[in-house]
């Protein structure tokens, strides 16, 4: 019997979100009558397309457990890491008796709420067939400066540079065993990283500029405008 490739979602979600000065994870803020977690992965499962979501989550989270979204027949909890690759890879370890390795895996940010489903379903068709996977991103329309103790060295080329969005999507076996190869380096900032240190290219899907993630505290009410958009078919 031949196994149909089937995807699969991680959500790495035990951040403390330092940045927002709130009383508890900016996951669990209140953005447009839900949290941001949930408005998150009400984006994933509007898409449709994913076997299972496993949202890894720090064990001492009070607000996970009470979210009607956390018993969602689809959503499977894992416990969260110290670090994002870390709880990327428990998340991965959650599905391992039911993924394939050549299984694909979309890696999203629990704090960016503005996904659409076309931007799944591109990123999913541009990446089906490529031999490592890639990322969504967007190019760099400012100009980039090279700083040394707040003092500029030099300009960047801007045209070789792209900031890093999510989803970020890779074969499950892949990404699996260059996090684990990877384990405790600095240098893994997000799931491409990981590729990258194998010797890898992943490659360039240009996402929406709305697919925002919350950071500061004023990141909520343009989400709150965004998704306001969305709702209005803009």
């Amino acid at each position: 019997m031949t196994h149909s490739t089937n995807f699969w979602a991680v959500v790495p979600a035990a951040g403390v979100g330092k940045r927002m000065n709130a009383d508890r994870p900016k996951q669990y803020l209140e953005l447009a009558g839900k949290t941001v977690i949930e408005q998150t992965l009400t984006r994933l499962l509007q898409a449709e397309v994913f076997q299972g979501i496993a949202v890894a989550i720090s064990e001492q989270d009070p607000y996970w457990p009470e979210l009607e979204i956390s018993k969602h027949e689809s959503v499977l909890t894992a416990p969260g890491g110290k670090e994002r690759a870390d709880s990327v890879l428990s998340g991965l370890k959650a599905i391992r008796a039911d993924a394939s390795d050549d299984d694909w895996v979309l890696v999203h940010d629990a704090a960016r709420p503005c996904l659409t489903t076309s931007d799944i379903h591109l990123l999913i068709d541009s990446l089906k067939d490529d031999p490592v996977g890639g990322i969504l991103a967007l190019s760099s329309h400012d100009t980039l400066k090279d700083v040394q103790g707040k003092r500029i060295t030099g300009t960047l080329d801007r045209t070789h540079i792209w900031r890093a969005l999510t989803p970020q999507m890779f074969r499950y076996g892949m990404l699996k065993q260059a996090l684990e190869e990877a384990e405790g380096n600095p240098a893994v900032t997000d799931e491409a990283s990981a590729l990258e240190l194998q010797g890898l290219q992943p490659k360039i899907v240009e996402g929406r500029p709305d697919n925002i993630k919350i950071t500061r505290p004023e990141d909520l009410a343009l989400a709150v405008f965004y998704l306001n958009q969305h709702l209005e078919g803009l």
